[in-house]
């Protein structure tokens, strides 16, 4: 099978991670280009000693490339601010863009919820690595039962945050928040991010919270397994902490501010999940780095094999 040229956008921790996963892990996608500013950064020496096309003047450096016209899939792992920019200037070839930044200029997608949705879009964004962990866990639970409110905290080791991350801080509750909702089925939405300082480092742990009506206890344990079996496909770090647990909730105890006032809640599901990297760039306790750069992977793919289907056919 003819692989799918795929460039990179971004060169440090995430970009850096889905350049070595596709070398490592992919049979259909062919890295083609590493982007970035900094010349001196780590992932372009990595790109360069791996010989892959390290660029180090960005987006326009890219479309400068002999190798740009073969290039089907540009992923940006930048940072919302930068994507804007970037998906300007790469609007004009026809690209399919993967957006890993919270910017969201195409619709979210989370490949075990609603990538078929969204297959043929230009621009896909990957939300966020909080939202790539628990918005599936939301849409288990509503595909069992309506899910008045979705409250998630994700918690990640401090080391494995970059300056991307770092400084898309509030669009990362932002958008995980409104994921919650379009793509999890969630009524109402919030999210909340910890950078965990402690040394060693703890893997990544998402806690999700929410709020129902009566509904087959049994019911949404076996959806919820079913989603982390699935999402475990292509995040083989993505685990269940502990059995779901549920708790009754007594009337008039939700703020009313959270929940519609047409789901009578009366249980809260508590959902405890551990993500852990494959330690491509990282080490494992990275799986916030891990479950997008995974996500993204396994979103190029599938365009990669529409595309041929499409070659074939045609």
């Amino acid at each position: 099978m003819r692989c799918t040229k795929v460039a990179v956008v971004g060169s440090g921790n995430i970009g850096t991670d889905l350049m070595m996963k596709i070398q490592q892990a992919s049979s259909t996608l062919e890295i083609a280009a590493l982007v970035g500013i900094d010349p001196q950064s780590d992932g372009l020496a990595r790109a360069r000693r791996s010989g892959v096309q390290a660029v180090d003047t960005g987006v326009a450096g890219l479309i400068d490339l002999p190798v740009f016209e073969d290039i089907g899939i540009v992923f940006d792992a930048t940072s919302a601010k930068a994507h804007v920019r970037n998906a300007a200037a790469l609007a004009p070839y026809g690209k399919a863009l993967i957006d890993l930044t919270p910017a969201a200029l195409g619709p979210y997608v989370v490949p075990t919820v609603n990538l078929e949705q969204h297959i043929d879009e230009p621009n896909v964004n990957m939300v966020t690595c909080g939202g790539q962990a628990t918005v599936p866990i939301v849409a288990a639970v509503a595909r069992v039962t309506p899910v008045a409110y979705a409250e998630i905290v994700a918690s990640i080791s401090s080391r494995s945050a970059g300056p991307g991350t770092r400084a898309n801080i509030d669009e990362f509750t932002e958008t995980t928040a409104r994921a919650l909702e379009t793509v999890g089925g969630a009524g109402r939405g919030r999210a909340i991010i910890v950078l965990n300082p402690a040394d060693p480092p703890l893997i990544m742990r998402d806690t999700v919270h929410l709020l129902v009506g009566e509904a087959d206890r049994d019911e949404i344990r076996s959806s919820v397994a079913a989603m982390v079996n699935e999402v475990a496909t292509y995040v083989p770090g993505y685990r269940l902490k502990q059995e779901v647990q549920f708790r009754a909730v007594s009337p008039g105890e939700p703020p009313t501010t959270l929940v519609p006032d047409e789901i009578a809640v009366t249980q809260q599901v508590s959902v405890f999940l551990e993500v852990a990297g494959a330690g491509h760039y990282l080490p494992p306790y990275a799986g916030n780095l891990d479950i997008m750069t995974s996500a993204a992977l396994r979103v190029a793919e599938r365009i990669a094999d529409r595309a041929a289907t499409r070659g074939a056919a045609s």
